[in-house]
């Protein structure tokens, strides 16, 4: 399947994006004052476990996508 150029940028920024946005959540995530992500034991709670499962998970369909924007912009350069 060949991907034309402007789809592999796409996949690309969305893959960019995407690693940005869920990094700086985590990030954010672990920082946390406001008592939804840590108990006052400072042990996490549900929220905390689901929100990091949702990054790391979203985390990684970003870095795939952008790696198959990327092999697809790779593809088009060797073929020009």
């Amino acid at each position: 399947m060949k991907l034309s150029r402007p789809v592999s940028v796409f996949l690309l920024a969305f893959g960019v994006w995407s690693v940005f946005i869920w990094t700086t959540f985590v990030k954010n995530l672990f920082e946390d004052v406001s008592g939804l992500a840590f108990d006052a034991a400072g042990d996490p709670t549900a929220y905390f476990w689901v929100h990091l499962t949702l990054a790391v998970t979203s985390f990684g369909l970003g870095v795939a996508i952008g790696v198959i924007g990327l092999r697809g912009l790779l593809a088009a350069r060797r073929a020009s």
